[in-house]
């Protein structure tokens, strides 16, 4: 068992900050993201009107519920990118906010 795990989920509780939830905004393709929620579920539509709606989503949620609809055909090749998709959104919250980067440089 490691003991050096750390567990998150919530917002609200420990390490609450790593959540995809998080209200920390990120700039990618030229856009701003409200979390990297918005842009992780956006990006299932990318170049598609529904991409647009879920980065205007009002929180994180919204942007989840938006970003799991079966209503509209998902990017024929997400499988394929959705794990780079998600680091580029990791990495773009944790370089964009200096209160991330010092969070991780004590852990």
């Amino acid at each position: 068992m490691n003991t050096n795990s750390i567990k998150f989920y919530s917002v609200t509780e420990a390490y609450g900050d790593f959540s995809n939830f998080a209200l920390y905004p990120i700039q990618l393709k030229g856009k701003t993201w409200a979390t990297s929620e918005h842009y992780f579920q956006a990006q299932k539509f990318k170049g598609t009107p529904h991409e647009n709606k879920i980065r205007k989503a009002s929180n994180p949620m919204q942007a989840a519920l938006l970003g799991r609809t079966r209503k509209v055909k998902l990017r024929p090749d997400w499988k394929k990118v959705k794990d780079a998709v998600m680091l580029d959104a990791v990495r773009a919250k944790f370089l964009q906010h200096n209160d991330l980067k010092e969070l991780l440089a004590v852990l």
